[in-house]
């Protein structure tokens, strides 16, 4: 589904991505993880379009997206969130979710504007996806109130579902349990998996290493902008450069675990 090749992005003389490569084959659940600044923000970044890589290729389901637009990245099924909540907060939660519909209406702007049939089947058939996707994220409640009255767990479902909206092939989710407390984690991680379950190949950046080793089918290791390891979870929960590369010396046991969740920002280095 992806396929990622001596990936390279500096910032003003910093290397952010260094000869990265990975894979993620269809329907796996691939987590990206890595301690602050491993540029694991900046990868996916590069996949969707958002920076243009210095060197390397993106594939994406067969075709070449290097250093396309996220628009045309987009078409080619990808959709994703972001470490920091990205939602319409003064639209309803209904129009949140119908705005991820955009890449599949089958309407003009001279059929909007004349509200043809075509256009008002469009908006049939997009509303009624826009109500699918809720109820499968687990939104029941009232969908025409702003998004930005709701608690912060559930715009994070929003934003889940406007991307599930797109009908996308793979699903990049960074961060997604950043700010949930542990019964919306537990509650994610059904989630995701039920995602996977649609068929939609799922990536996500993620610092709870529970939620990592219970959900993921691979983990990838960053560091400094280079992949350190790539391998089943208890495999990688054991690999020495994991271990050290999290804190900073071999732990006795050989188990990963962070000392604490650390925040990363979208122009992670």
């Amino acid at each position: 589904m992806l396929d990622v090749q001596d990936l390279r992005v500096s910032f003003g003389g910093i290397r952010a991505v260094d000869g990265l490569g990975f894979s993620i084959g269809e329907g796996e659940i691939v987590s990206i993880i890595g301690p602050n600044g491993a540029g694991k923000t900046s990868a996916f970044n590069c996949v969707s379009g958002f920076y243009k890589p210095a060197t390397g290729s993106v594939r994406l389901a067969g075709h070449d997206v290097t250093g396309r637009s996220p628009s045309a990245v987009a078409a080619h099924g990808l959709a994703r969130t972001f470490q920091n909540l990205r939602v319409f907060g003064e639209l309803s939660v209904l129009d949140n979710v119908r705005a991820g519909a955009h890449l599949w209406l089958r309407q003009s702007v001279l059929d909007a504007l004349l509200h043809t049939p075509r256009y008002r089947r469009s908006e049939r058939e997009c509303t009624g996806e826009a109500h699918r996707v809720l109820d499968f994220v687990g939104l029941r409640g009232d969908r025409t109130g702003r998004v930005r009255d709701l608690p912060y767990g559930e715009q994070r479902r929003v934003e889940i579902a406007r991307a599930l909206a797109r009908r996308p092939r793979l699903l990049l989710l960074d961060e997604p349990a950043a700010g949930l407390n542990a019964g919306e984690k537990a509650e994610l991680l059904i989630l995701i998996r039920r995602i996977r379950d649609l068929g939609i190949t799922v990536a996500l950046i993620e610092h709870d290493m529970g939620l990592v080793m219970e959900l993921s089918d691979r983990v990838v290791v960053l560091n400094h902008g280079k992949g350190i390891a790539d391998g089943p979870p208890h495999e990688v929960r054991r690999d020495p450069a994991v271990v050290s590369a999290y804190l900073g010396a071999d732990d006795e046991h050989g188990v990963l675990h962070p000392a604490g969740h650390i925040e990363e920002g979208a122009g992670d280095a």
